[in-house]
């Protein structure tokens, strides 16, 4: 019975929001996409636009490629020679795919050259190193980013595919969207909506959610929160694979030069979804999945160059930096 009440409750999560402007110097907008490494879905929308811009079209279309490399031995990962090749010379970026964070053994290789280790007790007893206890109570495929060429030749004895990232891209059409003011976090009562109504909208449009709450929608009631306007169309691009920090940051850096052109839209949104399964969250802080595995963030892009970030993670884990 305990174990079926806990299953019947709702999955909690930390969210933490905050304001800024692209121009301050203490803005923290990089520090917290450089310190995400392992981002698996990322999505942008823009109200009132119907076509992307050929530098943000070709921008999406350059965020691969990535690798499977299968039967990888850990201790590959430690070779003088690898070192040498890929953690002297730049980033390179690895996590053990298709495990699960809370049962099985899984790996991550951070671009500084860390390598976080996630053991089960027999696991962690056979290696005799000396760690400390999750507090999250064999080989498997790795997925990897680095060089193109050298990625491919280094692993060309074991079974190694590259691979690119999917790219969907979607028009939206009479889409009601939230009415935001971007020094207004919480929001102002018939004026503008809060920042954590704006979080749930975007979770509901992504996972193209039916927001008109009519009678006879026994899927869901979800509406749009008030007060609202109604775009005629609004672009939504959601891009996934194995997505590395640099890339994002060139994506939100287009973003922000969206306006350098009088534009309808009073705000864009960057959503970035991390791997559920991955053993950190930001930096070194431990992830765990329990109900949920979540960990991501969202930039919303004023018109005047404010933004708004929300970060999320389970309960469980650390909270966001």
């Amino acid at each position: 019975m305990a174990t079926l009440r806990r299953l019947r409750e709702v999955p909690r999560h930390l969210l933490v929001c905050e304001k800024s402007n692209f121009g301050n110097h203490k803005s923290r907008h990089r520090h917290i996409i450089q310190t995400h490494y392992y981002n698996y879905r990322v999505s942008f929308l823009i109200p009132e636009c119907g076509i992307l811009s050929e530098e943000l079209k070709n921008l999406v279309m350059q965020t691969g490629p990535y690798y499977f490399v299968k039967n990888l031995p850990l201790h590959e990962l430690i070779t003088h020679e690898f070192i040498s090749t890929f953690i002297k010379k730049g980033s390179c970026c690895a996590l053990t795919y298709n495990t699960n964070i809370d049962e099985d053994n899984t790996v991550a290789l951070l671009p500084n050259g860390t390598l976080i280790l996630s053991l089960d007790k027999d696991t962690y007893e056979e290696t005799g190193l000396q760690g400390r206890p999750s507090q999250f109570s064999g080989r498997k495929i790795m997925k990897f980013r680095s060089e193109e060429s050298t990625m491919m030749s280094y692993f060309s004895k074991y079974q190694i595919q590259e691979h690119q990232p999917k790219v969907a891209l979607s028009t939206l059409r009479d889409l009601q969207c939230p009415v935001l003011q971007s020094s207004e976090l919480e929001g102002t009562p018939d004026v503008s909506c809060r920042a954590l109504e704006l979080f749930d909208w975007l979770g509901a449009v992504f996972s193209n959610v039916d927001l008109n709450n009519e009678s006879n929608n026994f899927i869901s009631t979800y509406c749009c929160p008030q007060p609202s306007t109604v775009v005629a169309k609004a672009y939504l691009c959601t891009i996934t694979g194995f997505i590395l920090p640099e890339k994002i940051c060139l994506l939100l850096e287009r973003l922000c030069h969206y306006y350098d052109e009088p534009k309808l839209a009073p705000w864009v949104t960057l959503s970035v979804q991390g791997f559920a399964d991955s053993p950190v969250s930001w930096g070194k802080n431990e992830h765990g999945f329990r109900k949920g595995g979540e960990h991501l963030y969202n930039f919303v892009i004023f018109n005047n160059q404010d933004y708004w970030l929300q970060m999320a993670v389970g309960a469980n884990d650390h909270c966001p930096p």
